[in-house]
C-alpha cells in the first residue's frame, strides 16, 4: 500500500471493515479489537491516525514496540491464534502508518484472554451476550447446527409407525424391541442426543407431534383476494403441522388447489394442468423446509396473491451466499441431518444446490430476496394475469374424473382429483393417473398413500393385475 492508496482508505472513515488508532499500549485491549474483526468478516487497523482521520504517524521507536506488541497479543492474548500481516506506509514527515489486516477467521469464535467473545457493530465492537448469538457463531464454524439441538422431547414421543416404514424401505431394518434399542439407534441415527433426548431433527421428521414441542417451526397459508395483505379478508387460510414431509405435502396441496388450471394445448375433454408447474413448488418448498434457519422462532409464510406466490422463511442466507450465487447452483448447508434424510426420500431431493436451478428451468419469472435486517428469505413467484391465460372448461370435466367435485374458478385439489381419477378408472397405474391429472408419479405416490392413511381406498389385487377400491 502506497501513500496514495493510504490516503484513499483513511478518506472513508471508519466502519465495520476499518478502524483508526492513534497509539497502541495496552495488548490486551487490541487482542480483543482483533477478535472482533475475526469474528466478523475481517478489517484493518490503522495505527498512527487519529479518529477524526488525520494521519500523525508513529516515529521509529513506536513502530518497532507497537508491532512487537501486535505480535504478542495474535499470537498469545487471542484465542484461537491469529496470523496478521502488518505493513508500513510511510508519511511525507518521515513518520509511519502501521497497516494492521486482521483476516476473516476460519476457527470461530475467537475469545480474548478473559473468554470474551467480541463482534464488530458498525465501527465499534460489542460482547456477545446471548445464547442464539453463540449458537450462530458455532453455526458460521460448522462446529454447530440448529438441527443437532436437544429438545424435551423423550423416544416416547417418536411417531412409531412413520420410523418403523422408514426403518424398513430405507434401512431394510425392523423396528426395535426394547426402548434401549430404540434409544442406540436413534443416537447413531443422529436423531437423539448423548442423554437420549431427540434431537430437533429428530423431532420434526420423526415425532408423532411435533407442534407440541416446537409449535413455531410450521408453515402458515393464506390466500389472499387480489395483490395486497389484508388484515381479515381472505379466501382461504389454513396451518400446517406435523412431520416434515406432511407440512411439505399439505403446504403444497394447498399451493396447487389455489392455481388456475389451463388447457396448456389439451383436449377439451381432459382435466387442465396447473397454470405453473407443480415441481417449481416441490423445489422451493423443499427448500423452504431444509435449509430455514431454525434457531429463528418463526413460521414459514406461504401467501397467494392474484399476481405472485410468496415462501418466506425465517433467516437470511447463511455466511457468504448470496442470490446471485444460488441462482447458478452454489449452496451452503445450515441444516446437515434434515438435508441427509430428506436426500434418503423423505421429500423430493435432487441434489444440493439444484433446486433453485431447477425451479427457474421450469418457471424463469421467480425473485429472491436476502433481507438480512429481517433475517428473511423471500421466494416470489410470479403468476400470468388470469385473461392471459387458457382456462381449462370445468363443465366438460363432469361425468369424466372430476366428477360432481369440480372446483370452482378454474382451481385444483389434487387429492379429490386423485380420487375421481380412481373412480373412473379404477385399474390405472401411476404413470397413466400422473398424464391424466398434469402432475408428476411422485406427487401421485404420495397422495395414494394419503388416501390409504386416511382408509379412502385400498388395493384389491396384484400390483399389476388390481384395482383401486373407493372407500365410501
Amino acid at each position: 500500500m502506497n501513500l496514495k492508496e493510504l490516503t484513499k482508505e483513511i478518506a472513508c472513515g471508519e466502519d465495520s471493515a476499518r478502524q483508526f488508532k492513534v497509539d497502541i499500549r495496552n495488548a490486551a485491549s487490541l487482542a480483543s479489537e482483533m477478535a472482533a474483526f475475526a469474528n466478523s468478516d475481517g478489517g484493518t487497523i490503522f495505527i498512527g491516525v487519529a479518529d477524526d482521520g488525520t494521519p500523525l504517524g508513529l516515529s521509529p521507536q513506536d513502530v518497532s514496540r507497537i508491532n512487537q506488541l501486535i505480535s504478542n497479543a495474535a499470537s498469545q492474548l487471542v484465542r484461537s491464534p491469529l496470523t496478521v500481516q502488518t505493513e508500513n506506509v510511510a508519511l511525507k514527515n518521515d513518520r509511519v502508518v502501521i497497516v494492521l489486516k486482521v483476516p476473516k477467521g476460519i476457527d470461530k469464535p475467537y475469545f480474548d484472554k478473559n473468554g470474551v467473545i467480541w463482534l464488530k457493530t458498525g465501527a465499534d465492537k460489542r460482547r456477545v451476550n446471548s445464547k442464539e448469538e453463540l449458537r450462530r457463531l458455532f453455526q458460521i464454524s460448522d462446529q454447530f447446527h440448529a438441527d443437532e439441538l436437544p429438545t424435551k422431547a423423550g423416544i416416547d414421543k417418536l411417531d412409531k409407525l412413520r420410523f418403523r416404514d422408514f426403518l424398513r424401505d430405507v434401512y431394510k431394518q425392523e423396528y426395535p424391541d426394547s426402548p434401549a434399542d430404540l434409544t442406540r439407534l436413534l443416537q447413531n441415527m443422529n436423531l437423539a442426543t448423548d442423554d437420549g433426548m431427540l434431537n430437533l431433527a429428530g423431532v420434526l421428521m420423526f415425532a408423532e407431534k411435533p407442534e407440541w414441542i416446537k409449535p413455531q417451526f410450521v408453515v402458515k397459508a393464506i390466500r389472499y383476494p387480489g395483490n395486497q395483505i389484508h388484515i381479515s379478508d381472505y379466501v382461504d387460510t389454513e396451518d400446517f403441522s406435523g412431520p416434515l414431509c406432511k407440512v411439505f405435502d399439505d403446504a403444497l396441496a394447498f399451493v396447487m388447489r389455489n392455481l388456475h388450471k389451463v388447457q396448456a394445448g389439451r383436449g377439451v375433454n381432459a382435466p387442465g394442468t396447473a397454470e405453473i408447474p407443480e415441481s417449481v413448488f416441490e423445489e422451493l418448498l423443499v427448500n423452504a423446509l431444509v435449509h430455514r434457519d431454525y434457531l429463528v422462532s418463526a413460521p414459514i409464510r406461504l401467501f397467494i396473491f392474484d399476481n405472485r406466490i410468496e415462501i418466506i422463511s425465517p433467516g437470511h442466507l447463511p455466511n457468504s451466499l448470496t442470490v446471485e450465487k444460488i441462482r447458478t447452483g452454489n449452496s451452503n448447508i445450515r441444516n446437515p441431518i434434515l438435508v441427509s434424510y430428506v436426500a434418503k426420500g423423505l421429500l423430493p431431493y435432487h441434489g444440493l444446490g439444484s433446486g433453485i436451478k431447477r425451479a427457474l428451468e421450469q418457471w424463469p419469472q421467480i425473485d429472491f430476496t436476502d433481507d438480512r435486517d429481517g433475517c428473511l428469505f423471500t421466494a416470489t413467484v410470479h403468476r400470468k394475469p388470469v385473461d392471459e391465460l387458457q382456462l381449462a372448461d370445468e363443465g366438460s370435466l363432469k361425468g369424466q374424473i372430476r366428477g360432481q367435485n369440480t372446483v370452482l374458478s378454474g382451481q385444483a385439489d389434487p387429492i379429490n382429483d386423485l380420487l375421481n381419477a380412481l373412480k373412473a378408472e379404477p385399474s390405472a397405474d401411476y404413470q397413466t393417473l400422473a398424464q391424466a391429472l398434469g402432475v408428476s408419479e411422485a406427487t401421485i405416490k404420495r397422495n395414494i398413500q394419503k388416501l390409504k392413511q386416511q382408509d379412502r381406498i385400498h388395493r384389491v389385487g396384484s400390483k399389476k393385475t388390481g384395482y383401486w377400491e373407493i372407500v365410501e
